[in-house]
């Protein structure tokens, strides 16, 4: 699109010849012989560029300058003056301008100064039309934190979004698994197709499987009309299996089939229908486990692993817990329109040393009933939970001052993987890849050692 001008000067004859020159360049030029008209039409005429001569009859054009800045601050302002001196040109910055032009000057130099002046401006509009998708992103839930666990989780996205193989998610409950699941789809070969999730914890066997399959009219008693199930709904697409941790063992036979053969039948019916989709499934169990004690099929386990994101626990997110708690706050604030803008320095040290059971799902209830509780606007200590305004932070200490009282070697490896087991909600695979041994190993050395769950009460010298 041309830029558009808008000359401001109370000589008449220059607007009609700048305006001239200027459309032989190929701008769209309209001129204005006071600062006051000018004001009045810039809602109708929506230039791109305001030229405006320093001296006017009326307002100057440094009033016009500092009027336009107030009202219209993308609004890039070119003063022209026969007057050039350092003052005039300090006094058209300070107002405000993008650009200061002495008289004489060439159109040629006019045209450059404002195509300079419309590309800062539509530079501008990009960097606000890029902040605002983001925080759409972000309202909608989006991925948000910059720790180094979430780093590793950007950088998992990258590389395993565009993949059509199936994708496991694990980690705790409330960790964000199904925005991870969405997160893969949007970055995606398939992103402008469906994204369809199922909760496999939620719904009975029998319901499961119509909800997954679909049916034919009259396989069972409501079945009054055909359902294509989720399946086809997702074809094409992305079906989000989430707690697929939890799915009953006739269910998983059903569904192993169903991936391996790419199509589905639903139930009473006795045709094969084909199916594209990309499976990513979910869960907070610890599925190795499952596996090897026979409750979670072997070859589904294989079949739905193809490709692995561990999620982080909040807990060892660090600083994300704030970045996290502010986001949670601007909205809770803005839906209870409530004048709350931030969290109080022990209020965030509090957020900072809890250890989060329940992850991001129960940091956003705690700062949504904080947001509804705090009298100010800063949300306090006396605002939290109790749980929360009691809990102590525990770090491994090595007690001793003497040689005595030094702890043993076998005590410090006992204390430090009680710790990690803690920190992984007890999730033994995943202790035994922090801790860099195989699952075997770890299970030998919690028999020998007695560490076996979170009770402060077994853990020595890991002190509150």
């Amino acid at each position: 699109m041309n830029t558009r001008v808008l000359i401001v000067d109370d000589d008449r004859s220059l607007c009609q010849l700048l305006a001239d020159e200027l459309s032989e360049l190929g701008f769209v030029v309209d001129w204005r012989t006071s600062a006051e008209e000018a004001l009045a039409s810039l809602r109708d005429l929506e230039p791109d560029v305001v030229v405006t001569d320093l001296r006017m009859r009326g307002l100057s054009g440094l009033e016009l300058c500092g009027r336009i800045v107030a009202g219209w601050p993308e609004l890039p302002v070119i003063v022209i003056t026969a007057f050039g001196s350092l003052e005039t040109a300090i006094a058209a910055i300070r107002s405000g301008a993008y650009d200061f032009i002495t008289k004489p000057f060439e159109t040629e130099a006019l045209a450059v100064a404002l195509n300079r002046a419309a590309e800062r401006r539509a530079l501008r509009a990009e960097v606000r039309r890029l902040r605002s998708a983001v925080l759409e992103s972000h309202e909608g839930g989006g991925l948000l934190g910059s720790s180094p666990p979430m780093q590793q989780i950007y950088r998992l996205l990258d590389r395993l979004g565009p993949a059509e193989a199936p994708v496991l998610i694990t980690g705790e409950s409330g960790t964000g698994k199904e925005l991870v699941a969405l997160e893969l789809h949007r970055r995606s070969r398939r992103a402008a197709q469906p994204f369809v999730a199922v909760n496999c914890a939620a719904l009975p066997e029998a319901l499961l499987e119509s909800e997954l399959f679909g049916h034919v009219r009259g396989a069972f008693t409501d079945a009054r009309t055909a359902r294509s199930g989720l399946f086809l709904e997702a074809d094409r697409g992305t079906l989000f299996l989430d707690e697929i941790g939890e799915m009953p063992q006739a269910m998983q036979a059903k569904l192993l089939r169903a991936l391996q053969s790419r199509t589905v039948r639903p139930v009473g019916g006795d045709v094969e229908i084909p199916c594209d989709v990309r499976v990513v499934s979910a869960t907070n169990k610890d599925i190795e486990a499952a596996t090897a004690a026979g409750s979670f099929r072997t070859d589904l386990y294989f079949r739905v692993n193809v490709l692995r994101i561990d999620l982080p626990p909040l807990r060892a997110r660090g600083n994300d817990i704030l970045v996290l708690a502010q986001h949670f706050l601007r909205r809770a604030a803005r839906r209870e329109l409530r004048q709350v803008s931030g969290i109080g320095p022990e209020a965030a040290r509090k957020l900072l040393d809890y250890s989060w059971p329940g992850n991001v799902r129960e940091l956003q209830n705690v700062i949504e009933r904080a947001v509804a509780l705090t009298r100010g606007e800063e949300i306090l200590v006396e605002d939290l939970p109790e749980a929360i305004q009691r809990h102590r932070r525990r770090d491994l200490v090595l007690l001793g001052d003497t040689p005595d009282s030094l702890p043993t070697l076998a005590e410090v490896e006992r204390r430090y993987i009680q710790l990690v087991l803690d920190t992984v909600g007890q999730n033994k695979a995943r202790a035994a890849r922090i801790l860099g041994m195989d699952r075997t190993t770890l299970y030998r050395r919690l028999g020998r050692g007695g560490a076996e769950s979170g009770d402060p009460g077994d853990l020595g010298g890991l002190l509150p």
